[in-house]
C-alpha cells in the first residue's frame, strides 16, 4: 500500500504496517532485535555462569549505553546530512562483523569477561551511531499522522524481541552454547541489511549543509531553547535512571531470588515482552482518553509499583502477571515520550534531536545500570529494586505538578520565509516531511530585507537588527513577546540575543541577534522556521506602530598584514 492510501485511512495501532516498507523495515528490526536480546542474554549468562557480581553483570547494560554519551550527538550530526540509506547499510555490516567475531572467539574458549564487555561496547558504538539515523528514516517512510502509531510500533518491536528473543536463547544455550547465541545474533543482522539495500526508493531530504561544529552546535542549541522538547527529555532521564533496576537485576533475582535457570529468565523477559504487545492494542487508546501527560503519570506509576513488587516476589505465579502489567507500563512512557518528540521536531533538526533523545535514554540508562548494580551489591537485588521502583512513583507524581507541555497548538509545518517584502507562501520545503498544505502564512518576516548582497561571505559571522516603534501602552506586552521571540530566535540558530532601547529615538525598541553565518541565518528563512515561529515573530511585529525596519549586517574580511617589528 502506498503512503497516501495508509494517511486516508483513520489512524490505528498497526496503521503502519499498511505501509509496505515500513512493514518489512519493523519486520527485519524485529529480527535484529531478537538477535540483539538474545546476545544480551547470552553475555549475562556468560557472566553468570563465570561467578561475576552483581556489579559486573549490570555492568553488561552499561557497555552497550555508553557508547551513546560519546558518540551520540556526533552520530546526530552525521545522521543529519549523510544519506541515512547508506549510513545504516554500513552500521549493520559492522555490527555483523563484530557479532562474528565474538561468536568465533567465544567457540574456542578465548572469551573473557573484559573481552566480553569489550565487544559489548563495539556494538554499543554502531548503535549509537544507528539509532538516530534508523529514527529520523522512519518518518520519511510513513505519512506525519502516522509518526506516533510508527513510534510505538518500533518500541514494540523491541519488547516482541525482548520477549522472544531471550526465550530462544534459554534454549539455545541449554542445547548448543552461549557461542551459537552469539553467532544467531550475527546472521540477525542479514534481515535488515537486505531489507536496506533492496530498498532503492529512498530519496534524502535536502538540507543545507552546515560544518560539522556549527551543526553540532544548532541540534544542541535548538533542544536547550525548545521548553517542550526540554520537557519530555528530562522525564525520561527521571524515569528511566531508576526503572533500569529491572533490566539491570533482572538476571540476578531470577538466579538468586526464583532460583531459575536462563530457560526460566527467558520466562520472565517474555511476560515483560506480552504486555509490551498487549500495549500495542490499549495505549493508543488509552492516550486517547487521558492524554499524553496523564498516560505517563498512570503508566509510570504503575512500573515503579511492579518493579517494587517484582523484587518483593518469590513465587512464580505472581512475578509473572506483575511483569505482565510492567511491560505494558514500560511501553506507555517510552513509545508515548518517543512518538511525541519524534511527530514535534522539525525536519531541519530531527536527527539531531532524536540523538539528544538516545543519549538521554542511553546515558540514563549507562549511569542507571552502574549505580544500581552497585547498590545491588551492597543493599541486596530486592531491597535495591523495591527502592528504585518507589523514585519511579515519585517521579510519576512530579506530573501531576510540572506536566508536560501541549504539543497540539503549535504547528510543525517549515514556512519558507523569502528575504524579500513579499509575504511568504506556505508551500512544502523540498525533502520536508514536516510541511501541511493547510498551514496558512503569517506576514511577512520581520527579519526581511528589500535588496541582497550576494557576494557576502557566507561564512561571515551576521547581526540582524529589526527596530519596532512601540507604544507605551504595548510597551510591556511586547517585551513580553519578546521573551517568547528570544527562545524562537535561539532555536532557529541565534547564538546570542537582546533588546535594546533607541536613545537617539525615543519610543523604538531594537532587537538584534547574532547568527554564526550568512548562510546560517538564510538557513533561518529557508527551512528552520515553523508555523509556530512564524506566530510569534508576528505577535511581536503587531504591536509597532509602524512597520519594522531591518538592517543585516555581515563581518568583512579584512586584509591580513603581516606582522611588522618596531625598533
Amino acid at each position: 500500500m502506498s503512503v497516501g492510501t495508509a494517511a486516508s485511512r483513520p489512524p490505528g495501532p498497526l496503521a503502519p504496517l499498511a505501509v509496505t516498507i515500513f512493514r518489512w523495515l519493523w519486520i527485519a528490526d524485529v529480527v535484529s532485535n531478537i538477535g540483539g536480546w538474545m546476545q544480551t542474554v547470552g553475555a549475562q549468562w556468560f557472566l553468570v555462569e563465570d561467578h561475576a557480581s552483581p556489579a559486573v553483570i549490570a555492568l553488561v547494560s552499561t557497555a552497550s549505553a555508553a557508547p551513546v554519551l560519546l558518540f551520540g550527538i556526533p552520530a546526530g550530526v552525521l545522521g543529519e546530512f549523510a544519506n541515512k540509506r547508506h549510513l545504516l547499510i554500513g552500521v549493520q555490516s559492522a555490527q555483523a562483523l563484530v557479532a562474528a567475531g565474538l561468536a568465533v572467539l567465544t567457540a574456542i574458549g578465548a572469551m573473557t569477561p573484559t573481552l566480553l564487555l569489550a565487544f559489548t561496547f563495539a556494538l554499543g558504538v554502531a548503535s549509537a551511531v544507528q539509532l538516530p539515523a534508523y529514527q529520523a528514516f522512519v518518518p520519511g517512510v510513513v505519512p506525519k499522522p502516522l509518526i506516533g502509531e510508527a513510534a510505538s510500533l518500533s518500541s514494540i518491536g523491541v519488547n516482541v524481541a525482548r520477549a522472544i528473543g531471550p526465550a530462544i536463547a534459554g534454549v539455545v544455550i541449554g542445547s548448543w552454547g552461549i557461542p551459537f547465541v552469539f553467532a544467531l545474533n550475527a546472521l540477525s543482522f542479514a534481515g535488515l541489511l537486505l531489507v536496506l539495500i533492496l530498498f532503492k526508493g529512498y530519496k534524502q531530504p535536502t538540507a543545507d549543509r552546515e560544518p560539522f561544529m556549527s551543526a553540532t552546535r544548532a541540534g544542541l542549541r535548538y533542544v536547550l531553547h525548545a521548553a517542550v522538547v526540554r520537557r519530555i527529555y528530562f522525564q525520561l532521564l527521571i524515569f528511566i535512571v531508576p526503572a533500569n533496576a529491572l533490566w539491570a537485576l533482572l538476571p540476578v533475582l531470577a538466579s538468586s531470588r526464583l532460583s531459575l535457570d536462563s530457560n526460566g529468565y527467558g520466562i520472565l523477559l517474555a511476560a515483560l515482552g506480552v504486555g509490551s504487545i498487549g500495549g500495542a492494542f490499549i495505549i493508543p487508546k488509552a492516550r486517547a482518553a487521558l492524554g499524553t501527560n496523564r498516560l505517563i503519570v498512570v503508566t509510570s506509576a504503575a512500573y515503579g509499583i511492579g518493579i517494587a513488587a517484582t523484587a518483593l516476589s518469590q513465587a512464580l505465579w505472581i512475578t509473572l502477571p506483575v511483569l505482565v502489567l510492567v511491560g505494558l507500563s514500560w511501553i506507555g512512557v517510552i513509545a508515548t515520550l518517543n512518538g511525541t518528540v519524534q511527530a514535534f521536531l522539525p525536519g531541519w533538526v530531527r536527527t539531531r534531536g532524536l540523538s539528544v533523545y538516545q543519549l538521554v535514554l542511553f546515558g540514563g540508562t549507562a549511569f542507571g545500570a552502574a549505580i544500581i548494580g552497585a547498590l545491588g551489591g551492597i543493599f541486596g537485588t530486592a531491597h535495591t529494586m523495591a527502592v528504585a521502583g518507589i523514585v519511579v512513583v515519585v517521579g510519576a507524581a512530579m506530573l501531576l505538578i510540572w506536566p508536560l507541555h501541549p504539543t497540539a497548538d503549535k504547528s510543525r509545518a517549515a514556512l519558507p520565509m523569502p528575504l524579500t517584502d513579499v509575504p511568504p507562501v506556505a508551500t512544502p520545503l523540498p525533502g520536508d516531511d514536516d510541511a501541511n498544505p493547510d498551514d496558512a502564512a503569517a506576514a511577512a518576516d520581520v527579519t526581511a530585507t528589500p535588496a541582497v548582497n550576494h557576494e557576502l561571505d557566507p561564512a561571515g559571522a551576521t547581526l540582524v537588527i529589526v527596530r519596532y516603534e512601540i507604544a507605551d501602552r504595548d510597551r510591556a506586552a511586547f517585551l513580553s513577546a519578546m521573551r517568547t521571540l528570544e527562545q524562537s530566535r535561539r532555536r532557529t540558530g541565534a547564538r546570542s540575543w537582546d533588546v535594546y532601547d533607541d536613545r537617539e529615538r525615543p519610543g523604538f525598541l531594537v532587537e538584534a541577534f547574532h547568527v554564526g553565518s550568512w548562510q546560517e541565518h538564510l538557513s533561518q528563512h529557508h527551512n528552520r522556521t515553523t508555523g509556530y515561529d512564524t506566530e510569534i515573530v508576528e505577535a511581536a511585529r503587531t504591536l509597532s506602530a509602524s512597520p519594522p525596519t531591518v538592517e543585516h549586517l555581515v563581518s568583512a574580511a579584512l586584509p591580513h598584514h603581516p606582522h611588522t617589528t618596531t625598533k
